[in-house]
């Protein structure tokens, strides 16, 4: 691996093949790209304080528990440590072997230090990030030199109610103590974390409920009016006169007054202790047809958009999967059918169930945005994307052929017929 690692230095996207595998390939290929030098490359510090700020705001907290347990409980905690990274990849604990700790004091695996792909190369932490996905680094997969004694195994930890990425936690220690058991542990240990996240959710939900239920029961003698009590992420906690929704997508910021909601319409929105209540008009207005979307794909962990338009503005975080569809709408203004685009994201034009399940679940959050038959932007729409610095980090954690053919145009073709 060591041999594939010197080979692949100055090779491009498709270089090393003989050994690397394409998702570690694809990582040193970022990493020139961004200038790290494998020599050198080191974790940046940040301030002391700011690793407790972290902390509070990485929504990792309530998880640390299940993930001590999980991962030092069932894992020998004589030869290896537990790091947890938020999302900008600063390690904001570690735990376990203090044979291990000390060594890994020596490469910079320490409490607030940055281990981003982006600040050190591959990593297992910094590669999880991106490939939003468990990932092995093991060895001489590793960018930076100074790394080949040692293993990583990390996994990334997802917000239940929003899918937003939280961070990632990772089991490491040196290479010739670390197995493949260690993915498949802290794979199951990032989804126990999830899992508590989400019923501690579900329980805040019902706790809105009791809030919630008796108000909108006053306000029943009403005549037709609409209206839900909703968590700040929007999941729905009680419902008048209408079937609710699971879940209602909220403006990024929130604040009391009338505001355009995508899958409701025009509202006028009330705060309630831990929540809000929305109150529908009677009249749904739809977005105008005339308006601009801004997809920005220049954060690989962070795609968003932003809809502007005379009845409203909207933005929010995206999924992978609907940055993915978003992008391929955007290359493609013109429209594309669901055979055009099951080739653009899986390279099989026979997966239109996939693909039509996947749209109907974008054009219930995005409202008359998108368009059907065929699948575009609605018509007077103006589309921009913003895309990263360097084409590489377009959507990293794709493999869809439309997102390889832009990431590496001067690469071998991936199926260019979508």
């Amino acid at each position: 691996m060591a041999a594939v690692h010197e080979a692949s230095l100055g090779a491009g996207p498709g270089g090393g093949r003989a050994g690397a595998r394409r998702l570690i390939r694809e990582s040193w290929y970022r990493a020139r790209a961004r200038g790290v030098d494998p020599e050198c490359a080191r974790p940046a510090p940040g301030p002391p304080a700011d690793v407790e700020l972290r902390r509070d705001a990485s929504g990792l907290r309530e998880a640390l528990p299940v993930l001590r347990e999980t991962l030092l409980g069932a894992y020998d905690p004589l030869e290896h440590i537990m790091l947890v990274c938020d999302a900008d990849g600063v390690v904001l604990w570690r735990e376990g072997c203090h044979r291990v700790l000390r060594q890994a004091d020596t490469a910079g695996l320490a409490e607030g230090m940055r281990w981003s792909e982006q600040q050190v190369g591959t990593n297992g932490m910094g590669l999880g990030l991106v490939a939003r996905r468990p990932v092995l680094v093991h060895h001489a997969e590793h960018f930076a030199r100074s790394l080949h004694w040692w293993t990583c195994a990390a996994a990334p930890v997802h917000d239940p109610r929003t899918g937003r990425l939280l961070g990632a936690v990772d089991v490491s220690g040196p290479h010739h103590r670390m197995g493949p058991a260690a993915l498949a542990l802290v794979s199951a240990a990032a989804k126990v974390a999830e899992g508590e996240l989400r019923l501690r959710h579900w329980a805040s939900v019902d706790r809105l409920r009791t809030i919630a239920a008796p108000l909108l029961a006053g306000m029943s003698a009403e005549s037709g009016l609409r209206a839900l009590a909703v968590d700040p992420e929007g999941w729905t906690a009680a419902a008048l006169g209408m079937t609710p929704p699971e879940r209602v997508t909220l403006p990024a910021r929130m604040a009391p007054g009338t505001a355009w909601l995508p899958a409701l319409g025009l509202c006028a929105l009330e705060p309630l202790p831990g929540g809000w209540l929305i109150r529908l008009t009677p009249q749904r207005q739809e977005l105008a047809e005339a308006g601009r979307v801004v997809l920005d794909l220049r954060r690989a962990g962070a795609p968003a958009v932003t809809v502007q338009s005379a009845a409203g503005g909207w933005s929010r975080e995206l999924s992978p999967r609907h940055a993915e569809l978003l992008y391929v709408l955007a290359v493609r203004r013109s429209g594309l059918s669901a055979a055009q685009v099951a080739a653009a994201l899986f390279d099989d034009a026979t997966r239109t169930v996939t693909v039509r399940a996947e749209l109907s679940r974008l054009r219930r959050t995005f409202g008359t945005v998108v368009d059907s038959r065929p699948y575009r932007f609605a018509d007077g729409m103006e589309v921009e994307v913003l895309l990263p610095e360097v084409l590489g980090e377009l959507l990293p954690h794709s493999t869809a052929p439309a997102v390889l053919a832009a990431r590496h145009p001067e690469a071998e073709a991936h199926s260019p017929g979508w």
